[in-house]
């Protein structure tokens, strides 16, 4: 003999969480000059003057910017990009 089980009127929620995007974030240092930083901004990502020079500010004064996002391989190179250019930069998840 079977036993029916009772059917319930919610069904289960697999609702995948999206994923949650990667920053790349330049963190100060008493090295480069502000003119370089923006420069950068400017060569690599291709912000305007304007972009570049508030994102330069904003690592100058706030002692870090956030300066890209996307997934973790893109910040990933990101991150190796700014290295590479002599800036100290880390990536973590947005909040």
């Amino acid at each position: 003999m079977e036993i029916e089980r009772p059917q319930s009127s919610e069904a289960p929620s697999a609702v995948p969480e999206p994923d949650v995007p990667w920053v790349t974030v330049v963190h100060n240092d008493p090295v480069n000059l502000m003119s370089y930083v923006t420069y950068v901004f400017q060569a690599y990502f291709g912000y305007s003057k304007d972009k570049a020079h508030r994102l330069m500010l904003d690592v100058h004064h706030k002692g870090r910017a956030v300066v890209s996002s996307g997934s973790r391989e893109e910040m990933e190179r990101d991150v190796q990009a700014m290295h590479g250019y002599g800036l100290w930069a880390t990536l973590q998840q947005d909040r």
